[in-house]
């Protein structure tokens, strides 16, 4: 048997109603407590309020947008003037990754940029990061169980990831009810993103037992969650994306991701919403690695496995599986590439890009610049 690692939260709690709990975890971790925020949830304010009543000193970190290097910075001089011991992140994926990359740099001495790539130089060596909780209010990133940290670089349009196995949370904690009521087209943007993670980790070269594992056991059911949340509000279904999130983030954790994620990660330096974006590409990358696989001799067992799943809850036995999640994205007006901000004399750049992209290495095969290409001219 191959030989395989896993990374995880040290602890995880997951469970409606389970943020009453925050505060009293989060003070056994901390007193000095730096609270990374968006602006959108209030229940944030209630947890600010418990975490002084339990005997913290709280300073607030308000995250606006997708975190940069700058919103890094101000970040880090916030927690060292704080003197935080702790770090709590409240939010989606963007909020979670800026609390982590705030956790990760505010003990080491220097100049942040430093300890980030950039042009080939190997980044420095972080100190051990602050401990750090992930509490998220969306279901589709995986943030709170991932071990790297989105950044975009001011000024370029590109974005760059914080990796390292110490930047996943001490703790994670997965109340699904902080997701009841999202808008509609956030809960279809997010859900395709968890939805993505989880089909291309399942698909990845890296796959281990584990992986496999979590992934099999959440794909149909969040498929099916998500086709019931763009009918009706449902606290089951939220349930279901809630878990499906963070499942996904275990497993690319630890098998990493595609192709779809190696164009979305240059694409989305551009502007564009990631997890529609990465709605949007799935059903071409799933077409042409079929194809790729095809043509090599390898097997399409997996791809045909998902093929089944999404023709069963978005189609019919007359229409593939990727046609059927085209048909469903279009229905509900999933932004196209182009409203993306991905426009097609940027496409040849795009595939080039992607061909060294980090997620792409994980792809089930080794994709061609022109099978990339293909991707991207069938999507839209």
């Amino acid at each position: 048997m191959t030989a395989f690692t896993f990374t995880a939260p040290h602890s995880t709690v997951f469970g409606r109603g389970t943020r009453a709990e925050a505060a009293e975890r989060v003070a056994a971790l901390g007193h000095r407590v730096l609270l990374v925020r968006g602006r959108a949830v209030d229940w944030v304010d209630m947890l600010h309020d418990a975490l002084i009543g339990q005997g913290c000193a709280v300073e607030s970190v308000v995250s606006t947008g997708e975190p940069d290097l700058d919103s890094v910075r101000r970040g880090v001089n916030a927690a060292r003037t704080h003197s935080a011991d702790c770090v709590v992140g409240v939010g989606g994926g963007a909020v979670i990754d800026l609390s982590k990359a705030i956790a990760a740099l505010c003990p080491s001495a220097g100049n942040v940029a430093d300890y980030l790539p950039s042009d080939g130089t190997p980044p420095r060596q972080f100190a051990d990061p602050l401990p750090t909780v992930a509490i998220p209010t969306t279901a589709g990133t995986g943030a709170e169980a991932t071990r790297n940290a989105v950044l975009g670089l001011p000024g370029t349009g590109a974005k760059i990831s914080l990796r390292d196995a110490r930047l996943v949370p001490d703790l994670a904690i997965v109340d699904p009810a902080l997701t009841d009521g999202a808008p509609r087209g956030l809960t279809l943007a997010s859900g395709l993103d968890a939805i993505t993670q989880l089909i291309e980790c399942y698909l990845s070269c890296r796959a281990t037992p584990i992986t496999d594992a979590l992934t099999q056991s959440a794909i149909s059911p969040a498929v099916a969650a998500l086709k019931t949340l763009m009918r009706n509000e449902d606290p089951a279904a939220r349930d279901d994306m809630a878990r499906a999130s963070y499942l996904s983030g275990l497993a690319l954790a630890n098998s990493g991701l595609g192709i779809v994620h190696g164009l979305a990660s240059i694409i989305g330096g551009r502007g564009g919403a990631h997890g529609a974006i990465c709605g949007r590409l799935l059903p071409a990358a799933l077409d042409v690695n079929a194809a790729a696989l095809r043509s090599r001799g390898l097997s399409t067992a997996r791809i045909e496995e998902i093929d089944i799943i999404l023709n069963r809850h978005f189609g019919d036995s007359a229409t593939s599986g990727s046609a059927a999640l085209r048909h469903f994205i279009d229905r509900h007006e999933l932004p196209a590439l182009a409203a993306l901000n991905l426009h097609n004399a940027d496409k040849p750049e795009v595939a080039n890009l992607a061909v060294t992209a980090s997620s792409t290495r994980a792809n089930p095969v080794s994709l061609t610049e022109d099978e990339i290409a293909l991707i991207l001219r069938d999507t839209d």
